[in-house]
């Protein structure tokens, strides 16, 4: 792990409510799918080049037709307000100023139209009232987002001992209250629609107006089933090991995802990427982009706004760094045979 993302994950410890940690920190079952995340990039090993003039090194992409200065990208996650008082306002703040691109959450604990200052996009879960989540995507794009990121691997909540939400002191429902009909306490009709198929993308796509993209893809076939559907990207993630238990790492599923699209859209990932190498990995396994979501939080915690933009100027300068010593100048010089 990088030494500031150490250093802010140590912070956070000692000034969140245990309960409040344990809610951000805890995955699905035995945590045999959150234990393996890390280590499942950094068992991989790199042949790097030599004698290359990496004098100049550039780590800016453009993605989905915005300019970004990182590949190192905010993975949506749950209620920000737990970590800091001004909750995804910070984030976003943070975000924008390390020329990076969030994708703010569903659960977010600030309403969506008061959280964005930079490059952004909207997750969105598809609720048992399929009406909510038209209204939300349609206020996300009024509000500037740029696309949608639906959240595929949710038909319930996987069980997550000890990381309970009902004691936590704020709102989950601050985006979706709004939208509820009369006496409508949110309790059933925000919960994720298990009928949900490959159906909700056109829905989605139709309904905001946006680009959408599936995150929680493991298989080359249901990313290739996606983009059939039209969706416009994948994310490959295993929700932080937060669904599913003995899930497939992302650094192990990614190589297929990838060669199933074969550049037909973006892929991205998220899930254990702790340093600049993780992220040279994943980019040279063939993602286009990553995303940190715990790191994100802890540094939230550690010191707000300012903590998120050096989490991820530190992963970016040391991807920048790694990358030269791998002789590779740009993300595009980036490529599948520096990986062993």
């Amino acid at each position: 792990m990088h030494p500031a993302l150490t250093a802010h994950e140590a912070t956070a410890a000692e000034r969140l409510p245990p309960a409040v940690r344990d809610y951000y920190a805890t995955g699905a079952g035995g945590q045999t799918t959150a234990r393996e995340a890390e280590t499942a990039w950094a068992a991989r090993r790199l042949r790097p080049r030599v004698l290359r003039d990496v004098s100049s090194v550039d780590t800016s992409l453009t993605l989905l037709r915005t300019r970004l200065r990182t590949p190192v990208l905010v993975a949506p996650s749950a209620l920000h307000g737990l970590a800091h008082p001004d909750g995804e306002a910070a984030t976003a703040r943070g975000t924008a100023d390390a020329g990076s691109l969030l994708v703010l959450s569903t659960r977010a604990s600030r309403r969506l139209e008061d959280v964005p200052c930079g490059p952004w996009w909207f997750q969105a879960y598809v609720m048992r009232d399929r009406g909510l989540t038209r209204a939300l995507v349609q206020r996300a794009a009024a509000a500037g987002a740029t696309a949608v990121v639906v959240t595929g691997d949710t038909p319930y909540l996987g069980t997550r001992p000890g990381a309970g939400r009902a004691a936590l002191a704020t709102d989950p429902l601050a985006n979706v209250a709004q939208h509820l009909a009369a006496g409508d306490d949110g309790g059933r009709s925000t919960e994720q629609d298990p009928s949900a198929d490959l159906d909700v993308i056109a829905e989605i796509a139709s309904a905001a107006g946006l680009p959408v993209l599936v995150k929680g893809v493991l298989r080359g076939d249901d990313a290739i089933a996606c983009l059939d559907a039209g969706a416009a990207g994948v994310v490959v993630s295993n929700h932080g090991g937060r669904q599913l238990d003995r899930a497939v790492p992302t650094a192990a599923a990614l190589p297929e995802v990838v060669d199933a699209v074969a550049g037909r859209a973006p892929v991205l990932v998220d899930g254990g990427l702790r340093s600049g190498t993780d992220v040279l990995v994943a980019l040279a396994l063939g993602a286009d982009a990553v995303l940190l979501g715990r790191p994100v939080l802890w540094a939230l915690a550690a010191n707000g706004a300012d903590g998120v933009r050096s989490c991820l100027d530190a992963v970016t300068a040391d991807l920048a760094h790694v990358m030269g010593l791998a002789g590779s100048r740009t993300l595009a010089e980036v490529s599948r045979d520096l990986v062993a």
